[in-house]
């Protein structure tokens, strides 16, 4: 039985942030995946969708600047679109575990399970730690409805060789809205069927509604206030029973949240403690067992389960390991819904917004007859702005084609406390959404 300095479950972004750095420390480590080398988000989440996103944009740029100085038609062609998407992804778990080879990390493949708070199977192998990190990720939940196995998930959406011609989201989260914007743009016709009037009700709903008006006149169909019954195989096709009608579609796609993978852990036998959301840790992501921690998208908590938070997890716990005894401290954290048109968001969350009405105020901005969004015809650009009562800048989302490029701007404004002086006192290349900044806060 070989035994490690440190033993890491998962070999996804977290896991790896944790590893490399612990080897070139001198200390002996270990790192097992049951699933794909190098985790979700390069195999088949934010990474290959941000590579298909990209022919959106490309598509629907030129589209918006039709009779503005372009002319002709631009198309997806979704088998080169996906080839394209391939062409990143599939070398990703060869070259994870030749870089894990090369480092001297030893990797097991299959699943981990606990046989005593130090000791872990894997098959056949056994393997103890003196400590060990938990960075099992999530996957996508299954919604509970007869005909539940013909669901398909945002994992099959994303390695179609052809895109079926109609397809039917469950769900109005931000993995729906995403991957609808993508199939409606190749050519798909679009559902999405969400239970209540809230689609992505982490964010200011004024431009909620302005994003879903905006999709809605491209042609992907809403259905709000619909409650899926049963999904039935029918030939050919799907039909998916609602409490307000069928739907019949080529593939049903649900995207009902994600939950973490802990149930082959077998935590009980390590005594570690974990609730449905996943495994609980305290201020220096630790569980109840102080030898093992918890990093990533596997953790019970509030704040967005998003690579870069898994990341930053995973650099305090090497600090923590490295002797480091201080409590993980989280900055300002963006959250963005890719499109052509995007929604982001910074600040203090909608929940405490609304829970606090009388100590926010807010405004929005109409950015399209702005230079810089005037120059591209982004015509849904806006901003809606949330002030403390003391008229600090508590949060801000933006809807626009650049918002993606514009959020990350306001971490390193907010984030520093930059005020109108100080912005006032840098000089920005001009025309560029940066150098709108100071008329901005």
């Amino acid at each position: 039985m070989s035994t490690y300095d440190v033993v890491i479950i998962g070999a996804g972004p977290a896991g790896l942030a944790v590893a490399y750095p612990l080897q070139e420390q001198g200390k002996r480590v270990a790192i097992i995946e049951s699933d794909l080398w190098g985790g979700t988000c390069p195999n088949r989440g934010c990474d290959p969708k941000k590579m298909l996103m990209r022919g959106v944009e490309v598509k629907e740029a030129a589209t918006a600047m039709l009779d503005s100085g372009i002319d002709g038609q631009v198309t997806i062609d979704w088998t080169k679109l996906m080839a394209h998407k391939r062409g990143y992804t599939e070398p990703v778990q060869t070259s994870t575990k030749q870089g894990l080879k090369e480092a001297n990390i030893d990797t097991y493949s299959g699943a981990a399970a606990f046989v005593d708070p130090h000791t872990l199977m894997i098959g056949d192998q056994q393997i103890t730690g003196e400590k060990i990190v938990i960075a099992t990720g999530q996957r996508p939940a299954v919604i509970d409805i007869p005909g539940q196995e013909h669901l398909s998930s945002s994992t099959d959406f994303l390695d179609l060789d052809q895109l079926p011609q109609e397809i039917v989201f469950i769900g109005a989260g931000y993995i729906t809205f995403e991957l609808a914007v993508i199939a409606q743009a190749a050519g798909a016709q679009v559902h999405i069927i969400h239970h209540n009037q809230q689609p992505l009700k982490g964010f200011d709903q004024e431009l909620v509604t302005a994003l879903v008006a905006e999709l809605s006149t491209q042609g992907i169909a809403f259905h709000l206030d619909t409650s899926p019954k049963a999904l039935k195989k029918e030939a050919d096709y799907y039909v998916l029973e609602t409490d307000k009608g069928n739907f019949r579609a080529d593939m049903v796609i649900g995207a009902t949240g994600r939950i973490p993978n802990v149930e082959t852990l077998q935590l009980e036998r390590a005594h570690v403690e974990f609730d449905q959301h996943g495994v609980l840790v305290d201020t220096y992501l630790r569980t109840n067992q102080p030898h093992i921690y918890a990093i990533g998208d596997v953790l019970s908590k509030q704040l967005p389960k998003l690579t870069p938070v898994a990341s930053f997890e995973a650099q305090h716990v090497v600090k923590v390991l490295a002797g480091k005894q201080e409590p993980i401290q989280y900055p300002l954290i963006p959250t963005l819904v890719f499109g052509h048109l995007k929604l982001a968001r910074i600040g203090v969350s909608e929940k405490t917004i609304q829970k606090n009405t009388d100590q926010y105020s807010s405004e929005v901005i109409d950015l399209s007859t702005w230079y810089t969004y005037q120059r591209i015809n982004d015509k849904q650009a806006k901003m809606t702005v949330v002030y403390d009562q003391a008229h600090n800048i508590a949060a801000l989302t933006i809807l626009s084609t650049l918002a993606d490029e514009l959020i990350n701007t306001f971490v390193f404004v907010l984030g520093l406390d930059l005020t109108k002086d100080d912005l006032s006192r840098m000089i920005f290349a001009y025309p560029t959404p940066v150098s709108d900044l100071s008329s901005m806060i």
